[in-house]
């Protein structure tokens, strides 16, 4: 091939590559020129918002941990050595079950000295007050004129095997004194008082029999046992940690710039991990005091289920949405539409009959997909979404 042929075939390609450059740019700007004209053929700017009426929602969200609305420490309230565990962690007990036993047999035998105690006072007070009687008839009779007392038989108890005047006295002789005879002394009142410690004293002997044994006081999972059979526990240590895993919660932490907006009884949604199914919740705690990581400051939150779900797990992470702001029916726009918020208003970009116009409007809640209009558009105007 010769010079002149070969500089014949580049200029060809070149004229080839512009032609192509030219007919690209004007597909391109007929392209655009459509997108910049409406029906009318006149310059319009490219909506995608009209304004309408509807809710606006603001919502803040975290992680949070399930746990048990309540936990209990169960203690034995006497000393005493274990004689039998019958729970372990992660068993789920009813009210009332038995969880744990100490050695009662010494607790028995006190039950049983103080029961023997409450019955022999109360046959002393039985014999003081039929000693009581006797007197004050023989004192009533002897105060009638010409009359004596008749001697007053006192009565016995069986002590130690013997039989042994239940109170002191003495018989009514010829009474001194009209009335109830003075004998220095109300035994009746001495023997009611012993009664009276007695039986306080099996009270207490039936409240340390009662304490060997830990029963539960709720419902609910074993999530710690401290010990085991054979050992020596102390009064009031904790033995077994009871949660109620049938009213549980979720505890989050939210930061500062969320919590400020979050109180008690505000709703909330919960998700599980692993599942897509969503809970109704309330806010039931906000912390009044943050902590710092050195970074960032939150703020603990606590959320109770609406209604329960089965089979939750202790220490379980869940999604939280709490909603912080809500409005019905009202003028509203995406909130990408609004630029430059500041003092309760912002800027949107309206379509107009030549070219886009920028307006100053007034804002009320911004929500996260909406944001409430309260002034400067009217229902139907449309709005450029972002720009």
């Amino acid at each position: 091939m010769s010079d002149t042929t070969g500089q014949n075939a580049s200029k060809r390609r070149i004229r080839w590559i512009g032609a192509v450059i030219v007919v690209g740019g004007a597909v391109a700007g007929g392209v655009i020129g459509a997108l910049a004209r409406d029906g009318d053929d006149r310059p319009a700017a490219i909506v995608v918002a009209a304004v309408d009426r509807g809710a606006v929602t603001l919502d803040v969200a975290t992680t949070g941990t399930i746990e048990p609305a309540t936990t209990r420490s169960l203690t034995f309230t006497v000393a005493g050595t274990v004689e039998a565990v019958q729970v372990r962690p992660g068993n789920r007990v009813v009210k009332g079950q038995k969880l744990a036993v100490l050695d009662d047999t010494e607790a028995i035998d006190d039950l049983n000295d103080a029961r023997t105690g409450l019955a022999e006072a109360e046959n002393r007070l039985a014999a003081a007050r039929t000693v009581a009687v006797r007197a004050t008839a023989s004192a009533t009779t002897c105060a009638r004129p010409g009359r004596t007392a008749e001697p007053a038989e006192v009565p016995t108890v069986q002590v130690g095997g013997a039989q042994a005047p239940a109170v002191e006295g003495r018989a009514a002789t010829p009474c001194p004194t009209r009335g109830y005879p003075d004998t220095g002394s109300d035994q009746v009142l001495t023997a009611q008082q012993q009664v009276n410690r007695a039986a306080r004293a099996v009270e207490a002997a039936q409240k340390a029999l009662d304490a060997t044994t830990i029963t539960a006081p709720i419902a609910g999972t074993v999530v710690a046992v401290e010990g085991e059979v054979g050992d020596r526990v102390r009064s009031g240590s904790t033995f077994i940690s009871l949660a109620d895993t049938y009213a549980m919660q979720v505890r989050a932490a939210f930061p500062e710039a969320d919590a400020g907006a979050l109180t008690a009884g505000q709703t909330a949604t919960i998700s599980l991990a692993d599942s897509d199914d969503v809970y109704g919740a309330e806010v039931v705690q906000v912390d009044p005091v943050g902590t710092s990581d050195g970074t960032l400051v939150r703020f603990g939150v606590l959320l109770a289920f609406a209604d329960s779900p089965a089979d939750l797990l202790v220490g379980q992470s869940a999604q939280v949405m709490v909603r912080t702001g809500e409005v019905a029916d009202v003028l509203r726009v995406p909130s990408t539409a609004v630029h430059d918020v500041s003092g309760g208003s912002g800027t949107v970009l309206v379509r107009a009959a030549d070219r886009p116009e920028e307006r100053v409007v007034t804002v009320g809640l911004r929500g996260d997909r909406y944001t409430e209009i309260t002034g400067g558009l009217e229902q139907g105007d449309q709005v450029v979404r972002s720009w």
